[in-house]
């Protein structure tokens, strides 16, 4: 495999948990009634779709096509938020859990790349990445706060 290849690979199974990422956002933003908690997790939906054109564009930078979709696994995921929110007698503060499991999944990944040292990334890519790593990791905190005051 060519370092182009490992790399566009890396950026497309990010890509992959970045339209699961906003897809479980936009089906936990439909699924509360707190105003706060329904913006946060509609700002979300915006930034991932930005995260998403990002990557997009960085992996055609290394030659290769983007994924078009996101993965199984996050349909199921979202299935399962789905199923507990509808058995959960306070609904936001287990979305907010699922939330929060959904973004530790990402900062894992983003962490893994970003510290792999059999690929040196290009300053750019690894800019970007950080920068993505940062904002979800925002983002935990934030979901973390909500959960604590909606609980």
């Amino acid at each position: 495999m060519t370092y182009s290849e490992k790399i566009s690979n890396q950026l497309n199974d990010l890509l992959e948990k970045t339209y699961d990422a906003e897809k479980g956002f936009g089906l936990a933003a439909e699924k509360v009634d707190t105003p706060e908690v329904k913006a946060f997790l509609q700002d979300k939906v915006k930034q991932r779709n930005a995260f998403g054109h990002e990557l997009k564009d960085e992996i055609r930078e290394f030659g290769k096509l983007p994924e078009k979709d996101g993965s199984l696994k996050g349909d199921v995921h979202r299935s399962w938020m789905q199923l507990t929110a509808a058995l959960s007698s306070n609904q936001t503060s287990r979305i907010l859990e699922e939330v929060e499991r959904g973004e530790k999944a990402s900062l894992e990944q983003y962490n893994e790349m970003l510290k792999d040292t059999e690929v040196t990334l290009p300053p750019s890519t690894e800019r970007m990445l950080a920068r993505h790593r940062d904002a979800i990791q925002a983002s935990l905190n934030t979901a973390r706060m909500y959960e604590t005051l909606t609980s």
